[in-house]
C-alpha cells in the first residue's frame, strides 16, 4: 500500500484509518509486545516519520485501536445481553446469565483483552498528556455505556454497576495473560501436564469470577 501526500482532512482521516487497520491486522498475528512502528510503517506503506505525523508513538496507535475495539464490543454486547437475559427471571438467575454472556463475549475478543491488560503497564507509557487524557475521557464514556447495559438487566446493582463494569474489564485484561500462554510455556504444559494447573481458561475463569462478584454485591432477597 502506498499513499500520496495527504492534503485534506478527509485524506488524513483515511491515512489514520489505514494505520489503525494495519495495526489491527498485526495484532491478529502477534502479541502486543511484538508490534513495532517499523513493521507497522512497512505494512501501511509509509515511512516511519510519516506514521508519526498521525500518531505520536506505537502506544498512541494501540490506545486508539483499543478504544475502537471497545466501541465495537459494546455495540455487540447490547444485542448479546438483550437476546440472552430474560427480564422475568429472578435476580440471581439474571446475574448468572449476565456473567456468562460477558465472559463468553470477552473471551471471543482476545486481542481487545490483551490490549486492556497492557494498558497500565505499556500503552499508557510513551504518550503525551494530551493523548492519554483523550483516551481516558473516551474510557469514561465506554465505562458509562457498559454500566448502563449492566444496570438495564440488573437494576438491583445500583451504584455498584460502575465498579462491577470496571472490575470486569480489569479481570479480563489480567486473565488474558494466563489464557494465551506463549509458545515456550505451551510446550512446557504439554511436556509436563501437571504444570497446566496454572493455566486459566478465559471464559470459564471469568464466568466464575464475575458470577461470584455479582452474587456477592447484589442485595439479598
Amino acid at each position: 500500500m502506498t499513499f500520496q501526500r495527504a492534503r485534506t482532512e478527509e485524506q488524513r482521516e483515511v491515512r489514520r484509518r489505514a494505520i489503525l487497520d494495519a495495526a489491527s491486522a498485526m495484532l491478529d498475528e502477534m502479541p502486543v509486545a511484538a508490534v513495532t512502528l517499523n513493521e507497522l510503517s512497512r505494512r501501511v506503506g509509509l515511512a516511519k516519520p510519516n506514521v508519526l505525523r498521525y500518531f505520536e508513538s506505537r502506544e498512541a496507535v494501540l490506545l486508539e485501536l483499543l478504544d475502537r475495539y471497545l466501541r465495537e464490543w459494546l455495540t455487540e454486547l447490547a444485542d448479546e445481553l438483550a437476546d440472552g437475559v430474560d427480564a422475568n427471571l429472578p435476580m440471581a438467575e439474571r446475574a448468572t446469565a449476565v456473567a456468562g454472556i460477558l465472559s463468553r463475549s470477552l473471551a471471543r475478543r482476545s486481542v481487545m483483552c490483551d490490549l486492556f491488560g497492557a494498558q497500565g503497564s505499556v500503552l499508557e507509557h510513551n504518550v503525551s498528556v494530551e493523548v492519554v487524557a483523550r483516551y481516558k475521557r473516551a474510557s469514561l464514556d465506554r465505562l458509562a455505556a457498559m454500566t448502563a447495559l449492566v444496570r438495564k438487566h440488573l437494576p438491583e446493582l445500583g451504584e455498584n454497576a460502575t465498579l462491577f463494569s470496571l472490575q470486569t474489564m480489569v479481570l479480563a485484561g489480567a486473565l488474558s495473560a494466563y489464557s494465551t500462554p506463549p509458545p515456550s510455556l505451551a510446550a512446557a504444559y504439554r511436556a509436563e501436564p501437571d504444570l497446566a494447573r496454572l493455566y486459566l481458561e478465559m471464559a470459564d475463569s471469568l464466568t466464575m469470577a464475575l458470577t461470584a462478584t455479582l452474587l456477592g454485591v447484589l442485595p439479598r432477597d
